[in-house]
């Protein structure tokens, strides 16, 4: 019985209106010791920290997405850092840039992702990062803003060498459902290089569905094939590497 932690959910988003409430019901029946539900704009948040003071099992990180800082108000970062008071609250996030889309102006983009590091690093926080071709200049701005700061790029994409420096920042590496893909070699080989106890497990659910559901809706209970294709890469126990990522995520998120 593998006991694993999805440290990064969207169950909030519409893709689960008709199921919400049986996929958290079951958390405990799937071995899942507990998610991080993970804003993406100001009411995502507000959603994910109800979702997380309604139910045991549920963490929540607010922030504001790249592709959604083109909506940011006046008074938007302020609510956002009244949220993050909130003790279920463990991380500020998703923040970052995705270059790959550019839903947002990229001044914009660039100009509130050191906003919201600046609000994760006064208010004491960790940092969830979305990084889409964008990994030179993200990785230099968190260079520049947020060293001794704990940070996970989530959802890694990069390349060796991105590995390399955020590792060299003591940034942790998010890993989710593409570690499984056929085709993503260059990530497989990225984790064999990450130490154990860098890697933080995730789903992203409703996106990017590991193997062999490929294709259909993502949810909380399908991080068990990350955890098993981290273990398989790493030719280690499977229920020692899900041991290790779990307490990564305890460790990350300040949760004991």
């Amino acid at each position: 019985m593998l006991k694993v932690v999805d440290t990064h959910a969207h169950i909030h988003m519409p893709q689960f209106e008709g199921d919400r409430d049986l996929i958290i019901q079951n958390l405990e029946k799937d071995d899942i010791e507990f998610i991080v539900e993970v804003g993406v704009d100001l009411e995502s948040s507000k959603k994910a920290v109800r979702l997380s003071y309604d139910n045991h099992g549920i963490f929540s990180a607010v922030g504001i997405h790249p592709h959604d800082v083109k909506g940011i108000e006046e008074d938007t970062l302020e609510e956002i850092e009244n949220l993050a008071g909130f003790s279920k609250v463990v991380a500020i996030g998703e923040v970052g840039l995705d270059y790959y889309r550019n839903l947002s102006p990229k001044e914009l983009q660039v100009k509130y992702f050191i906003e919201q590091i600046e609000l994760a690093k006064r208010l004491d926080k960790p940092l969830i990062v979305h990084i889409r071709n964008a990994y030179d200049k993200a990785l230099k701005i968190l260079k520049e803003h947020a060293r001794e700061m704990k940070v996970v790029i989530h959802s890694f994409s990069g390349s060796l060498e991105d590995v390399k420096t955020a590792l060299s920042l003591g940034f942790y590496i998010g890993i989710s459902g593409p570690v499984t893909f056929k085709n993503a070699n260059t990530l497989r080989e990225n984790v064999k290089i990450i130490p154990l106890n860098r890697i933080l497990s995730e789903t992203d659910c409703p996106y990017l569905t590991p193997e062999p559901f490929r294709g259909k809706r993502n949810e909380p209970k399908y991080v068990k094939y990350v955890v098993e294709k981290i273990a398989q890469i790493k030719e280690k126990n499977v229920e020692l590497v899900a041991d290790q990522l779990l307490e990564n995520a305890k460790e990350f998120f300040n949760i004991r």
